[in-house]
């Protein structure tokens, strides 16, 4: 059995746009195919909380590869939506001139679990919750939501380099 949503699913306004793909972009270096957010539409640094979505397109540049008559998008692409969610939400505490030519990625990532496949055409909701937040690296809880049934869930590690 899954565990619960990081917060309740249901608060969450899925058609807001807090931070659209502009601002994402602002903070986020991914382009073109790796731009894996859609919108930010939850942010709350006190609680720690995000969320964020991305609407999958109906022919994914991933999808005439990743089993053909059948495309179900990448783990490891469902998990780099959540790192750039958790790049953006970290960009939010450390946007000074110190950290503006540093680049935020991957340090690790722990506890993975798939649960449910993400389908072309389909929403993939993102929520992450701040763990432990340094000046040289942040962890968070990570989840990934589709059609209310998880699909995925991840801690990850991003670090500054």
């Amino acid at each position: 059995m899954p565990p619960r949503a990081l917060f309740p699913l249901e608060s969450l306004d899925l058609e807001r746009v807090l931070a659209d793909i502009e601002d994402i972009r602002k903070t986020n270096p991914q382009r073109y195919e790796m731009e894996q957010l859609s919108r930010i539409v939850h942010y709350d640094p006190e609680a720690g909380t995000i969320a964020g979505v991305l609407e999958v397109a109906e022919e994914p540049f991933w999808a005439r590869g990743h089993i053909p008559g059948r495309p179900l998008m990448p783990g490891v692409i469902m998990i780099e939506a959540a790192a750039q969610l958790c790049s953006w939400a970290v960009r939010q505490v450390y946007d000074s001139e110190a950290y503006a030519d540093r680049f935020f990625g991957f340090g690790g990532i722990d506890n993975v679990k798939f649960r449910g496949t993400v389908l072309p055409g389909q929403r993939l909701v993102i929520l992450g919750e701040k763990g432990e937040v340094r000046p040289r690296r942040a962890v968070f809880k990570t989840q990934g939501w589709v059609e209310g049934r998880m699909a995925f869930q991840a801690e990850i590690t991003g670090l500054w380099v």
